[in-house]
């Protein structure tokens, strides 16, 4: 089996933070003058900051992820990294008690990202190809249903499970 390195887009994180900044400012700037909190001028320049507030720690704290699933050494090995430090994690195979689909989002608007679950022998759930990070595919769940397969075929794992996990 073959080595399964994949790495998000942090110029999709980059381009949403740059956006809600550049919404926040817009905001901010156009509700400065309001006569009070309760009014609607008020809400605005409020979410304005709100946004703003979103933004610009999503600037200062965007990163990549790199997966790699490693069927020689049956590990999945999680690297992310950003600015400030770089984070890794190691999964044995042997930890994972299954796979399934989560996602996030409403289906109603059309947004909504796939990832998968690793079920841990230690009861934690592990997003694995995290929402929010950008991998290409990860809007489509045939493409992570494939992803699951894959994942299952190199755990080893005869059954296939198609419990989900639903957040919205």
């Amino acid at each position: 089996m073959d080595l399964w390195k994949s790495r998000s887009n942090s110029g999709k994180q980059t381009a949403l933070s740059v956006a809600c900044v550049a919404v926040g400012l817009v905001l901010v700037i156009g509700f400065r003058n309001f006569e009070g909190v309760g009014s609607n001028a008020g809400a605005g320049f409020l979410l304005g900051l709100l946004v703003l507030f979103i933004g610009v720690p999503g600037l200062l704290m965007r990163g990549k992820q790199t997966v790699l699933v490693n069927p020689g050494t049956r590990q999945i090995t999680i690297e992310d990294s950003n600015r400030f430090r770089t984070k890794k994690r190691t999964i044995p195979f042997s930890d994972i008690v299954s796979v399934s689909i989560g996602y996030l989002g409403k289906k109603s608007n059309n947004v909504t990202w796939y990832y998968l679950v690793l079920k841990l022998r230690s009861g934690e759930d592990y997003p694995l190809f995290a929402p929010g990070r950008f991998f290409e595919g990860a809007s489509d769940r045939s493409i992570v249903m494939s992803w699951k397969q894959r994942l299952e075929t190199y755990l080893g794992h005869e059954r296939h499970t198609l419990s989900h996990t639903g957040k919205t």
